[in-house]
């Protein structure tokens, strides 16, 4: 009987399991390379400010080409800084509205609702603050550095000194005096810094203050945009003479739209700020109804440039967490202040909770709402100047507007002579308004700019 060969088993088969370990290791590797390249092309690679102007798209161009610059004061003893505004309708005008824009947003949110409200007749202004938009958003200030940057700042300080004097200016100094100059040590430590505009309460009090008086706008309408309520509210209190009345638009809660951490986390921040799509997201979903298009893309930009990221990050450091808004409206003065609060219903139904909750607290309020988000955007921007015009209509005219009305034609005449002829205020000319080339600032490397 013949033995059949057995025939070969066939070899085992063999599972392959994919280990999920391996894919998240990969995935924040390479995450990791995408954020590195990112913080190195920003820090290594930064545009100077005459690139970053050139290559501006075509509408924020349109917008800067409309606005002024006015200068002001953060601080005693610091240098003036450029403040950005726009402003339609006749200046003449009994009705004057300002616009304050909230953290992170700017004065091209408002050009269509500025734009509006002079054609009825209001003398409308929007300012960037400090530190965004088109507003300087660095000052140089000189710093006292002393002993307290310990062995590095010691080093940083004679390297300094050989790039300014040389590598033996000490020893020839002894030679030629027989001493070195031990007041030069002094002289070094004190070291000129350009850093980020930082805006708190009290310098968005100094702003408001001088932009009222610089521009002749008091007593004016307030509205104040997000984070500018709490912003303002300090100085309003105190300076009620120089207002008639506060809209508050989307604001007088510590929560600002635009998130904190979008700005200010190390990696994050790269990625939101350094693509549109990323940043349309994260716009889309706190600030603005619907996400992408020009309007959004300017405001990445505006955030992006110019130090703008640092100057926002700082303001919202900056942000009064214990304001109570229900507090402040029983302030004496405040409780009989004519308001009006203007709420978007296009975002959560605990956004809309919380208007009411805002209206609640300002009993002297008239309560409005708006279909577009927590930011003004184009297609909204109407819905909302109609509301502010209807309101600061309705309010009877103040002291200064009644003496005014009440002077004689021909005294107007002589009025205007007399303030075309000199005497306005050192920092704003009216002449510029209007007529002057589209400006550039000097900031941007293109020479002298239109100031006011």
């Amino acid at each position: 009987m013949a033995i059949l060969p057995e025939s070969p088993k066939p070899p085992p088969k063999t599972t392959t399991t994919t280990n999920p370990i391996h894919f998240w290791f990969h995935f924040i590797v390479l995450a990791s390379l995408v954020t590195l390249i990112f913080i190195t092309l920003t820090y290594f690679y930064p545009q100077d400010p005459k690139t970053w102007f050139i290559n501006l798209p075509t509408p924020l161009r349109q917008h800067y080409s409309r606005g002024s610059i006015l200068k002001v004061q953060l601080a005693p003893n610091q240098p003036q800084v450029g403040v950005f505004f726009i402003q339609q309708g006749p200046r003449e005008s009994q009705e004057k509205t300002l616009f304050i824009h909230g953290l992170g947003c700017s004065s091209f949110a408002f050009w269509e609702v500025v734009k509006f409200l002079g054609g009825k007749s209001v003398h409308a202004v929007a300012i960037d603050l400090p530190g965004s938009g088109f507003s300087d958003k660095v000052v140089s200030v000189v710093e006292d550095v002393g002993e307290s940057y310990g062995v590095l700042g010691r080093v940083w300080e004679i390297y300094e000194e050989i790039k300014e004097k040389g590598m033996f200016s000490g020893f020839d100094e002894l030679i030629e005096n027989g001493y070195v100059d031990q007041e030069r040590k002094v002289r070094v430590s004190r070291r000129e810094r350009v850093r980020s505009i930082e805006l708190g309460s009290e310098e968005m009090g100094r702003v408001l203050g001088q932009v009222i008086d610089g521009m002749r706008l008091g007593p004016v309408d307030l509205v104040l945009h997000d984070s500018a309520m709490m912003l303002s509210a300090n100085w309003i209190s105190k300076n009620l003479e120089f207002v008639r009345s506060v809209v508050i638009l989307d604001g007088g809660n510590d929560r600002p739209a635009l998130p904190l951490w979008a700005l200010e986390m190390l990696g994050v921040r790269e990625i939101v700020l350094g693509s549109r799509f990323a940043f349309e997201r994260v716009i889309s979903a706190y600030c603005v109804k619907s996400g992408g298009g020009v309007d959004v893309e300017t405001h990445r930009i505006l955030l992006k440039g110019r130090e703008g990221r640092n100057a926002i990050v700082g303001m919202a450091k900056k942000l009064n967490s214990s304001f109570d808004i229900a507090e402040w409206a029983a302030l004496d003065g405040v409780k009989s202040f004519p308001m009006q609060v203007i709420w978007s219903t296009g975002c959560s139904q605990e956004w809309s909770d919380q208007g009411r909750q805002i209206a609640k607290a300002l009993p002297q309020a008239v309560f409005d709402t708006h279909t577009g988000g927590r930011w003004p955007q184009e297609h909204n921007a109407i819905e909302i100047a109609e509301k502010v015009h209807q309101f600061i209509s309705s309010l009877p005219k103040s002291n200064k507007q009644a003496e005014e009305e009440a002077i004689p034609e021909h005294r107007h005449t002589l009025l205007d002579e007399a303030r075309n002829n000199g005497h306005d205020h050192p920092h704003h000319h009216h002449d510029h308004h209007g007529h002057a080339h589209p400006g550039y600032m000097d900031s941007y490397g293109f020479g002298q700019g239109r100031e006011a």
